[in-house]
């Protein structure tokens, strides 16, 4: 037992000598690390582009609405949720849910919605959360504003799954709100 004992000490300290692998071993150590890191990185940077494009997508369609005087045709509208939609490229657009709608505040400062339009798809519609008449919550700086006026509020949305859900399973809702006064003051409306 006294020489089996000394051999597996023997053992135990030439082991600790050994330096073979320990490269090897480091890095198989830090892999998983940097492989979060990266993956992380370049999810970080994705979801500020698209962050950004959400914002742009909002702002184009609010902006184009807002400088109509009267009345805008249905077709330019259309048109211009399009036009919007093409910001998001080079990701997909599916999903990706642009609402514009028009607010009257009252001189008491009590916002309605006069018309609301949604564009999912590729699909134009007048079935949005914003009900015509009902009342529309905006930020009390944006209600001072426009008092007794009108204000063309624009939304967009998206939903993003990070990595195609390689990595993370759950998606992230990216939400982005304009408002804009009318160029020309007063009513924009909806033409045929």
């Amino acid at each position: 037992m006294n020489a089996a004992w000394r051999r597996l000490r023997a053992r135990l300290r030439r082991f600790r000598l050994v330096e073979d692998g320990v490269a090897a071993v480091e890095f198989a150590l830090v892999l998983p690390i940097m492989l979060l890191l990266y993956i992380g990185s370049v999810e970080a940077s994705v979801l500020i582009s698209l962050d950004r494009k959400l914002q742009s997508v909002a702002g184009s369609l609010g902006d184009l609405v807002a400088r109509w005087d009267t009345t805008i045709p249905s077709g330019t509208l259309d048109d211009y949720f399009q036009a919007a939609a093409g910001i998001m490229t080079p990701h997909s657009t599916e999903g990706l849910l642009q609402v514009v709608t028009q607010v009257q505040v009252d001189e008491d400062g009590t916002a309605t919605v006069v018309w609301s339009r949604q564009y999912l798809n590729g699909t134009v519609s007048v079935g949005t959360e914003h009900l015509e008449d009902a009342p529309f919550e905006l930020p009390p700086a944006m209600e001072a504003v426009a008092l007794d006026n009108f204000v063309i509020v624009a939304e967009s949305s998206y939903t993003h799954l990070p990595l195609y859900g390689v990595a993370f399973q759950e998606p992230i809702q990216l939400y982005r709100e304009n408002f804009f006064m009318p160029r020309f003051g007063g009513s924009i409306t909806i033409g045929p």
